[in-house]
C-alpha cells in the first residue's frame, strides 16, 4: 500500500462562518491537488474557535450536522474523492458541543465525535459553556490507498492518556486531532508519547500564528519506534510544521505501522487491566 497522505490545514479563520466555509473548501481543493487522501481542519473551524459566554451569541454560532456548512464538506468530499474531517460548534441541548465529523471520499459520514474533556478552567473564555461528548468512536475509513481504522481526540483530550488508550483498544490505527492551543515542546511530547505507548499514528492540526494562543506546529507521529533493520530506536515524528499558515502534507506508511504492531504485540499482551480500577474511580 502507498502512504496515506494527510493534509494538515494549518490556516487562519476569517470573520464569518461563510468566509470559513469558502476558505475551507478552497484549501481542500488545493490539498487534493497536492495528493491528499485525508484533509484535517483545526479545532472548531466553523467559528475559528470563538466561544462566547453569552448564551444568545453562543447559540447563534452553533450549527447542526445537517447545516449547509457541514453538508458542503460532505458534498466536497464526494466531489474530490477526499476524506474530510471538518470541525464546528455543534448545536445541542442543553449546551453546544465541540465536534468533528469525518466524511469519507464518497461523502458518507464515517463518525461524529464531540470533545470528551472540555476545558473548564474557571476562565472567561474557557469551554465551561459547552457540553462534553460521551464516547470515543472508531470506524473504518475507505481511502484510495486502502482501508484504515480511525478515531479522534480534540485538543485537551490529548492531555488524558485514557483517551488514546481507549481508542487504540477499540481498534484505531490513526487518530485525527483538531487543535487550538500553543503546541510547545511538552504538548508535542504528549503526542509523541501517546503514539509510542499505543502503537498508533496521531495527526494533529493547529491554527497558525498569529491566531490567539496558537502557534502552528501541526504534526504527524507514526508510532513506529523500532524497525528490524535499524540499530536502536527511530524518530516517530514524520512531520512537524512551523508556525506559518499553509497546507502541510504528511505521508503515513500504514503497512509499516501494522507490521510493527504485530511484532510488538507484547505492549498489549502484558497489560494488567485488573490492576487499573483506580483509574476509573471518581476522586
Amino acid at each position: 500500500m502507498d502512504k496515506i497522505n494527510i493534509a494538515l490545514l494549518q490556516i487562519l479563520p476569517g470573520k464569518s462562518m461563510e468566509e470559513n466555509m469558502e476558505k475551507g473548501i478552497r484549501h481542500c481543493k488545493e490539498a487534493k491537488k497536492l495528493g491528499a487522501d485525508i484533509a484535517l481542519f483545526p479545532e472548531m473551524w466553523s467559528s475559528g474557535y470563538t466561544i462566547p459566554h453569552d448564551a444568545q451569541k453562543l447559540n447563534k454560532l452553533a450549527i447542526s450536522p445537517g447545516s449547509e456548512f457541514v453538508l458542503s464538506f460532505a458534498k466536497l468530499a464526494k466531489e474530490l474523492e477526499l476524506a474530510i474531517a471538518i470541525t464546528f460548534l455543534e448545536k445541542n441541548e442543553p449546551k453546544p458541543r465541540n465536534t468533528v465529523c469525518l466524511f469519507d471520499r464518497f461523502g458518507k459520514l464515517v463518525y461524529k465525535y464531540s470533545k470528551v474533556h472540555i476545558c473548564d478552567f474557571g476562565e472567561p473564555d474557557d469551554e465551561s459553556v459547552l457540553c462534553a461528548g460521551n464516547e470515543f468512536p472508531v470506524a473504518e475509513l475507505d481511502t484510495a490507498k486502502g482501508r484504515i481504522k480511525v478515531g479522534s481526540m480534540i485538543c485537551y483530550d490529548r492531555e488524558f492518556p485514557e483517551s488514546a488508550r481507549i481508542l487504540m483498544l477499540n481498534g484505531a490505527e490513526l487518530l485525527l486531532v483538531p487543535n487550538a492551543c500553543p503546541m510547545e515542546i511538552n504538548r508535542l511530547s504528549q503526542l509523541r508519547g501517546r503514539a509510542y505507548e499505543n502503537m498508533l499514528a496521531i495527526a494533529t492540526c493547529n491554527y497558525p500564528a498569529p491566531h490567539p494562543d496558537c502557534n502552528g506546529h501541526s504534526s504527524l507521529f507514526d508510532g513506529v519506534v523500532y524497525l528490524p533493520e535499524m540499530h536502536g530506536s527511530r524518530d516517530t515524528c514524520v512531520l512537524e510544521a512551523d508556525d506559518s499558515e499553509g497546507i502541510f502534507l504528511a505521508g503515513l506508511d500504514i503497512e509499516m505501522l501494522r507490521e510493527y504492531r504485530k511484532r510488538e504485540y507484547h505492549y498489549i499482551k502484558n497489560r494488567r487491566p485488573e490492576m487499573y480500577g483506580t483509574i476509573a474511580e471518581n476522586r
